[in-house]
């Protein structure tokens, strides 16, 4: 008994100790503080938008430090949150943030930190799907996208593709951003250029290094169809910030979409992280956002929605209003395809060989880019005019047309050369089926050997006449 109370006692004294010591690795120290907050200082002097606020700031954060009123914080978590505090009640940036470093391994200042730090944040990327927290069709034909963040568009750009695609062919769409707290201005952008079909000064930002400003504009091309035309929402909340304020306000300096919930969190001010020490970061905005509309930004003031609503009311609100929406753009679609249509078969009907060509080719082209008709649409309008309504001229002119619409497809090459050889201009038919043949080989086209045949024969009705 006295043994095991002997060992009692030193396990005892052993955890006591050990608590001690631990207590005493995350107590910080004065001189700790000091240096960090001269660190800060120097950063912002450095590096902020705003020298002179930088300087204000300063000012501010020493004079605490003096009054000793950061002596009651013992730990980095209630030290950053302080430092966070005093510098936001100067600049009143929300983006000026002082943070706790995670728990690393490795050293700072290593390649395996670096590589810690690397692998740490893939993964953390990898879980969040980019950002791209949910995608749907929502009942009335609405896409719906939760978006969560904008993610590097190095990395993300197949995942807002997928996104887009899922939702090309709905009526109305909803960018859910309300637990959005920004990232990426080129995912931004990149997102941004989906809904226009012109080119659109969408945002500049101003950076202070270099007194330079860059300016971001609706890119020409995307990894999918463009839908310059459907209803967009946009969901916010006081959650909603940076980047995703970004999104929001383009759309509505624009007139591209309205905005439903809350008033966003009002951070304007792009920047980046820097090192205060090996437990501490800040994240220093560098630059101003400018709308080329409005000539300012929604900094401090936020975004705010056309449609006002609570937290809980936001979701429903802008599916209701997304669906009235649809509807209407529905009817106005099949008012413009009707149109388009009508239009196309007037030019049919009054074909006029060596004139109505061109005419035919611009109105399915129309078509086409309008998305009433595509390549599979318009060879079967050829076949219906070459077989059906024995009118081989203006098959000729359809086929004719695809094979400039589609100049990578061996079957519209195919099909034309059928009406050049059932109309009896096989020297022609010959070059298009061979170009059919060309074009199948490089694609690895699975149907390569019908082409071949139909190359072949032509080939043999010509030798045939020839003897």
């Amino acid at each position: 008994m006295k043994i095991v109370s002997k060992l009692s006692l030193l396990l005892v004294v052993c955890l006591i100790q050990m608590n001690v010591s631990i207590a005493q690795e995350e107590t910080i120290t004065a001189k700790y503080k000091e240096q960090a907050i001269q660190q800060l200082a120097r950063l912002m002097n450095d590096f902020y938008v705003f020298p002179e606020v930088a300087k204000q700031t300063e000012e501010h954060l020493m004079a605490q430090w003096q009054a000793g009123h950061f002596d009651q914080f013992t730990d980095d978590e209630s030290f950053a949150a302080a430092l966070t505090t005093s510098v936001q009640e100067i600049n009143h940036d929300k983006h000026m943030r002082v943070r706790v470093n995670p728990p690393y391994e490795a050293q700072p200042n290593t390649p395996e930190r670096r590589l810690e730090e690397r692998l740490d944040w893939i993964e953390r990327s990898r879980r969040g799907s980019y950002g791209f927290n949910r995608v749907e069709i929502l009942e009335g034909n609405v896409g719906y996208l939760d978006l969560r963040g904008f993610a590097g568009l190095e990395n993300a750009q197949a995942s807002a593709d997928a996104a887009m695609a899922l939702m090309a062919r709905t009526d109305a769409i909803i960018f859910d951003l309300s637990k959005n707290g920004g990232g990426s201005p080129r995912m931004v952008q990149y997102l941004c250029s989906y809904f226009f079909d012109q080119k659109v000064h969408l945002n500049s930002l101003y950076w202070r290094e270099g007194d330079q400003t860059e300016e971001f504009w609706t890119l020409e091309e995307v990894g999918g169809a463009k839908m310059p035309d459907v209803p967009l929402f946009v969901i916010t909340s006081d959650r909603t910030f940076s980047g995703a304020e970004e999104f929001s306000y383009n759309m509505q300096t624009q007139k591209r979409a309205t905005l439903v919930g809350q008033t966003t969190g009002g951070g304007a001010n792009p920047g980046g992280t820097r090192v205060i020490n090996d437990n501490l970061t800040v994240f220093i905005p560098m630059g101003k956002a400018i709308n080329p509309i409005t000539k300012t930004n929604w900094e401090g003031v936020g975004v705010v929605p056309e449609v006002v609503t609570t937290v809980e009311e936001a979701f429903a609100k802008t599916h209701q209003l997304a669906q009235t929406a649809a509807e209407n753009y529905r009817a106005a679609t099949k008012k413009k395809y009707t149109q388009l249509f009508s239009d196309l078969n007037s030019k049919l009907d009054h074909y006029t060989a060596g004139k109505s060509e061109e005419e035919i080719l611009q109105g399915l082209t129309t078509c086409e880019e309008a998305g009433l008709l595509g390549e599979g649409d318009i060879n079967m309008l050829g076949y219906e005019y070459l077989m059906e309504h024995k009118k081989p001229q203006i098959a000729k002119a359809i086929f004719r047309a695809n094979t400039l619409l589609h100049p990578n497809s061996a079957n519209v090459f195919d099909s034309y050369a059928e009406a050049l050889m059932m109309e009896g201009d096989l020297t022609a038919s010959l070059e298009n089926y061979q170009k059919a043949v060309d074009i199948a080989r490089e694609n690895q086209d699975r149907d390569l050997e019908f082409f071949e045949k139909n190359l072949e024969n032509v080939r043999r009705k010509l030798s045939e006449g020839k003897e």
